[in-house]
């Protein structure tokens, strides 16, 4: 299989195409002092590697992947026959151990990806001293500008605007909150070696400073090894603008457009799109001039992303951080600009000038549209975002072309690791503006199905909704200020509900099996002689819980192929079905209209996708059937929502705790989680305590049983 096969991409450029503008770039670009790369190794994995591996593959350059024990059968693992087990999960940070594998095996270069080493200075001029070409900026660079305090010195120097706060290197609590009060609240408490989100705490009032300060240092230290933060002021209604730079080591540097990327969870992107709504054209350009200002202060080389804060308010923007890496989002700039920019990065690593001027940028920036990238998240919106993990059993991907992309690490029957990043895939596409990218991106996510662990996927078609989004007015705190609208209850319609069970008794006729045992419910009849059968299906949000609303659904079976079906007082009489066991397409004729529904069966757990909205139920276990798998009551049970790791226990028993009030603290992929009590009430119990190592639905803490 090849690697473009694996990501399930069209690019922007066809292989033809691709082979007429590398000749054109190589022969614009090519200097004497071009040393042609012709294998590399990439130090990551995921849906990043697979993305190098592409670009490097149709340039003819042999790559080299690694893999460490729990991505072994990974896609970026499989994806080369030079292929290499690192061993433990945190490998992917053994930067000795990864130049001893790219020296062993004659690599000239080693492509970091993003993420793990890709900002890691030691380890950039560790490669340039062993005699590899590292495909990034120079260690000097990453060095200062990773250095969140530094960075903002030059670029105060540079004039580029920076926001209020406090970047020293006085690290004590008081002495901060002492600066957090003289910025005033809100502040922003953030890693000076941190980035993706990690290591970043809002502190909205004196009072929860030190709370927030101490969560802040915790996380930056087990993702970075450096606890030390900075402290700003805090804009209230923010977007994130960046701007995509390069630069080669001829002098020359060029902005590729700016990306928005306010939409946020957890300080995390989720939606990412190019040009930015509603930004001013003279501001658009003020932009891109200071990034390229910002980049050009630090001698900077290769491809990287100057973020800034535009205050919604006064219109003025300031200087965050600058990303010494290809951005995860990077594919909406290609989308807008028809470049592979992962192929800009080998050229200015080959020592060649950059392919294209600004004004030929721009040039191609006012022709190509809009465009729009989400991320497909293993996660669940409705308990905080929190990551999940798991199988996927089934995937089906919309049809990609030269408007649809997909940038995925995973195919049906892999597994999503607890130990690393959730993300499953990314979905990039292009409009002729704002408004047709939108609706392409809608459409697409309702054909995007995806069964296992539960995803972000319908909260993302929620938003495609949201009319405030839809207008363009976005800001860093949109999910949390349309919460109410972003996550309505859900409702099951009837024909839905029809479906689960009437894909049920078609496995039930498949297997030879016919009765349901241990299942909520009853078999009346479903044998030859066409009796009645009853099941039950209930709501459910947290996955393995059956605490929603159960519903009950009884059919007849009329003929070989025909059913009555009753659900909640509405009969549907005369239904033709049939099951595709193969596609697990439930095909039905109502007397109204006919319904395609793919029905995956996990264990308890029934996933419906139907006209391009997914449903989660669950078959609840008869009482007898707990009782004899020994399955424990956890009604009064506060349990944990993922794999992970104790990292604080905030309560003790016996205390009397309000809802919503911090009971522990837990550590999943490297992501700081609060679990909150769900309610008021007294702790009878905590089961596990500091450093414990959970599985997923393990109970954390238990109530007393009210009187």
């Amino acid at each position: 299989m090849t690697l473009s096969s694996l990501l399930r991409i069209t690019p922007r450029l066809t292989p033809n195409a691709a082979r007429r503008t590398s000749r054109a770039v190589s022969s614009a670009t090519n200097t004497s002092n071009t040393k042609p790369l012709d294998s590399i190794l990439i130090a990551n994995r995921g849906e990043i590697a697979l993305r190098v591996g592409r670009t490097a593959a149709e340039r003819g350059i042999r790559v080299t992947t690694l893999y460490t024990d729990p991505d072994s059968r990974a896609q970026h693992a499989l994806s080369s026959p030079f292929a290499f087990n690192l061993g433990s999960v945190s490998a992917y940070l053994d930067g000795d151990r990864i130049i001893e594998i790219a020296k062993k095996e004659g690599c000239q270069a080693i492509h970091p990806g993003y993420g793990f080493l890709s900002e890691n200075s030691a380890f950039a001029q560790k490669c340039t001293e062993a005699g590899l070409v590292f495909i990034g900026p120079p260690y000097k660079a990453i060095e200062d500008m990773g250095d969140k305090s530094r960075s903002k010195e030059i670029m105060t120097a540079a004039g580029v605007p920076c926001v209020p706060g406090y970047h020293g290197q006085n690290q004590d609590p008081t002495f901060l909150e002492e600066q957090a009060d003289r910025i005033t609240y809100p502040v922003l408490i953030k890693a000076v070696k941190g980035g993706g989100g990690k290591g970043m705490r809002i502190a909205s009032s004196k009072a929860e400073f030190q709370a927030q300060l101490e969560s802040a240092k915790s996380e930056a230290m087990s993702s970075f090894g450096d606890d030390n933060v900075l402290v700003e002021k805090y804009i209230t209604t923010p977007r994130h603008i960046e701007v995509q730079v390069f630069a080669d080591k001829h002098g020359n540097s060029v902005a590729l457009g700016e990306r928005d990327c306010s939409i946020q969870r957890r300080h995390q992107k989720v939606l990412e799109e190019s040009p930015a709504p509603h930004l001013p054209d003279a501001t658009r350009k003020d932009l891109w001039a200071k990034a390229r200002a910002a980049a050009e202060a630090v001698g900077y080389e290769g491809a990287g992303t100057v973020e800034f804060i535009f205050d919604n308010d006064s219109g003025d923007f300031y200087f965050m951080e600058m990303n010494t890496r290809l951005q995860v989002e990077h594919p909406v700039t290609e989308m807008v600009t028809g470049q592979d920019l992962v192929h800009w990065q080998i050229l200015v690593a080959e020592g060649a000038k950059l392919p294209l001027t600004q004004e030929e940028v721009e040039e191609r920036i006012a022709q190509s549209g809009h465009g729009i990238e989400a991320r497909i998240y293993a996660e669940n919106p409705e308990l905080g975002f929190i990551p999940d993990s798991g199988r996927l059993l089934h995937v089906r991907t919309p049809a990609t072309s030269d408007d649809i992309r997909i940038d995925a690490g995973f195919v049906q029957g892999d597994d999503v690791s607890a130990h690393y990043d959730p993300m499953i895939a990314k979905l990039i596409v292009r409009g002729a503006d704002r408004e047709e990218a939108l609706r392409k991106l809608a459409a697409a996510l309702e054909e995007y199905e995806v069964a296992g662990p539960v995803t972000n996927i319908e909260f993302l078609k929620t938003i495609c909704k949201s009319p405030d989004f839809i207008a363009g007015e976005v800001e860093t705190g949109y999910i949390e200020k349309h919460r109410e609208e972003l996550f309505p209850p859900k409702i099951i319609e009837e024909e839905v509900l029809a479906q689960v069970a009437l894909a049920c008794l078609h496995r039930d006729a498949v297997s030879g099996a016919r009765s349901s045992a241990g299942v909520a419910g009853s078999t009346v009849g479903f044998t030859h002689s066409y009796q009645e059968r009853q099941l039950s299906f209930t709501e459910t949000t947290v996955p393995g819980s059956s605490d929603g609303t159960t519903f009950n659904v009884r059919v007849q079976q009329t003929a070989d192929d025909t059913f009555n079906v009753e659900v909640g007082g509405r009969v549907f009489e005369q239904v033709v079905s049939r099951m595709d066991q193969a596609s697990h397409i439930v095909t039905s004729f109502f007397a109204h209209t006919r319904l395609d529904t793919t029905v995956i069966r996990d264990e308890d757990t029934m996933i419906a996708f139907q006209r391009g909205t997914q449903y989660r139920l669950t078959v609840p276990r008869a009482k007898w059937m707990e009782k004899a798998l020994g399955l424990k009551d956890v009604t009064n049970s506060v349990l944990a929502p993922m794999p992970c790791k104790v990292l604080r226990v905030e309560v003790q028993a016996g205390d009397v705790v309000e809802k919503d009030q911090p009971l522990v603290v837990i550590e999943s992929m490297k992501m700081e989680t609060v679990i909150r009590s769900p309610q008021q009430g007294t702790i009878a119990r905590v089961v596990h305590k500091k450093g414990d190592q959970c599985k997923s639905g393990t109970p954390l803490v238990e109530f007393a049983e009210s009187e």
